[in-house]
């Protein structure tokens, strides 16, 4: 297991705001030491073209965009861009035979083909995804992230060659996921669910899965619906995130993790956790 990440991603904030520099260093931290870190390189305009427009990159570019949940940094979309650089980094280490996580930030599984949305600039795991299509015909992408990968969804809805399934709360935001549609199939869970339950739905998720056949997995790793998450109202603990990396690994894929949510103090250890069972 190889860790993609980059102090650089560590030098934006706003006071305040939940997406934090503190929850990824912190993680980072944790890690270090136990896994080989990886240095990204930036995504290059021609790979972030592979989803977005180029009207997309404009606005990002000149931070001409309003959305009070994604503030327009300064520098924002060269840090998004290196964000982007991981997760496509991630995704050509596990191609060649090395699981990889990308401990990056900004997100992304909330940006939508033209729009900034939910903390996120870019989509680094439809980015990535779209890219490793090049080298495998099938791609499937989980997303365990609390809050639904509308911007994924969307730029995936109907791509035969890509399967997305999501376990999110709901009611939530962004309030999307509710029903499954063509080739994105969505498991809404309430909140309070406890890790038996969310467990029993995550195994029947990944039989749809199985069913697909992918020659590899693209993961949305959010770890926000974690019992102490300050922003959701989930009950898992540290434990389940353990679980789920088993599960995952039991489908004996080339597999590559994205970071997305999670904003509690615990961050790190259930990031620490997953990879334990990515790995066990």
């Amino acid at each position: 297991m190889k860790i993609v990440f980059t102090h650089k991603c560590l030098e934006y904030s706003q006071a305040g705001h939940p997406e934090s520099v503190a929850r990824v260093k912190s993680s980072a931290d944790l890690l270090c030491g136990q896994y080989e870190f990886v240095e990204p390189t930036a995504a290059g305009e021609e790979t972030i073209g592979l989803v977005h427009p180029p009207e997309h990159l404009s606005r990002v570019k000149s931070r001409s965009f309003v959305d009070w949940d994604t503030p327009a940094y300064d520098g924002i979309y060269d840090y998004a861009r290196l964000s982007v650089g991981a997760a496509v980094e991630a995704a050509e280490l596990a191609l060649g035979g090395d699981p990889a996580f990308s401990l990056m930030r900004p997100p992304g599984h909330h940006a939508g083909r033209d729009s900034v949305s939910g903390f996120c600039y870019f989509n680094n795991i439809a980015i990535a995804a779209r890219k490793a299509l090049q080298d495998v015909e099938r791609v499937a992408i989980i997303d365990f992230d609390c809050h639904h990968g509308n911007g994924t969804q969307s730029i995936f809805l109907g791509d035969r060659r890509v399967l997305y399934v999501s376990l999110h709360q709901s009611p939530l935001y962004p309030g999307t996921g509710l029903t499954q549609k063509e080739n994105c199939l969505n498991y809404p869970v309430p909140a309070g669910t406890g890790e038996n339950e969310y467990m029993e739905v995550f195994r029947s998720a990944l039989t749809d899965l199985i069913q697909f056949n992918p020659a590899m997995i693209a993961v949305s790793a959010g770890f926000d619906a974690f019992k102490d998450d300050p922003i959701t109202d989930m009950g898992l603990d540290t434990s389940t995130f353990e679980k789920i990396g088993e599960e995952i690994r039991k489908l004996g894929r080339p597999t590559f993790s994205v970071l997305e949510g999670g904003y509690a103090d615990r961050l790190g250890e259930c990031i620490a956790a997953y990879l334990k069972g990515l790995e066990s």
